[in-house]
């Protein structure tokens, strides 16, 4: 990939800590590239206690857009002049554009996850989803999820997590904006668990657990809790099957990892950076392939 730069290439990049690993370059570039346009995609390390003053240089030299991974996300909701819808609810920004100098903060993932799911054949609208998780991935999914028109979100997280607040707030917030209605349970209630499950259509894993190295980490252990009309989806894609999808499977159920969420919370901010879509085809073709 040969990536021209021109005095008029405009910039883009990730902003986090650490963001080496990331395959965000590759599929922004290869795009701007497949579009024939003059844009480059750059990564820079920067931390929380770093981030507003790399962010006010980069509005300063006039950058285009920019992501933020962890641990900024939350911090630049703090920062941007005006949010999304998604974005106020979430209070976490995952993609920045730079509009007349104001930064305006989006959050994608939950879009990601809306669009990957799709993909898989499954639709969220009226449909009862048990989500597993309190943190920023199950945030950005279960708004998305409410905007979409899922009819009851049912979250179970711990209640002495950092985030069980936050998503106790998001929980009230969606009931009163959005005809969903989002409760919050412990989830080491079992029987609450399984009565969810019960009941719903959709199991989404919005947790790290059983991400690489604790492949055999899983929130959910035992084969009674699935039933073969359950869709179950984990946002981890690495490793590409996790234990909770290969007990599902096991179960009859259907599944889908997270490696397209990535794909099409980045084909949303290409979209509102660009004005163009991104070519996902191809970037599946010849970013994804193999991973």
């Amino acid at each position: 990939m040969n990536i021209p730069i021109t005095g008029h290439t405009r910039l883009t990049g990730l902003l986090g800590s650490p963001v080496s690993h990331s395959i965000s370059p590759r599929m922004h570039n290869e795009s701007f590239q497949y579009r024939n346009l003059d844009y480059v995609y750059l990564c820079f390390d920067v931390d929380e206690q770093a981030l507003e003053e790399a962010v006010n240089g980069l509005k300063t030299i006039g950058i285009r857009g920019f992501n933020l991974t962890m641990p900024c996300k939350n911090q630049m909701a703090k920062l941007c002049d005006a949010l999304s819808p998604a974005a106020r609810l979430i209070g976490a920004v995952n993609t920045v554009v730079c509009e007349n100098g104001q930064l305006i903060g989006h959050n994608t993932d939950g879009i990601g996850f809306v669009r990957s799911l799709k993909d898989a054949g499954e639709d969220i609208k009226g449909k009862t989803m048990t989500l597993l998780g309190a943190g920023g991935a199950a945030t950005a999914i279960c708004t998305q999820a409410a905007i979409d028109g899922a009819k009851e979100i049912l979250v179970f997280a711990r209640p002495t997590s950092r985030f069980w607040s936050r998503m106790q707030k998001l929980a009230e917030e969606i009931s009163r904006f959005y005809p969903c209605q989002v409760s919050l349970m412990d989830q080491a209630d079992e029987p609450r668990l399984l009565q969810a499950l019960k009941e719903s259509q959709l199991l989404v894993n919005g947790t790290s657990v059983g991400m690489a190295p604790n492949i055999e980490d899983s929130l959910i252990t035992d084969a009674k809790y699935f039933h073969s009309d359950l869709f179950v989806y984990d946002a981890i894609y690495n490793p590409k099957q996790t234990r909770l999808l290969k007990l599902a499977e096991e179960a009859g159920c259907r599944t889908c990892n997270g490696l397209y969420m990535l794909l099409y919370q980045g084909a949303e901010a290409f979209r509102l950076w660009t004005g163009q879509d991104m070519p996902t085809d191809h970037i599946k073709a010849c970013c994804f392939d193999g991973i």
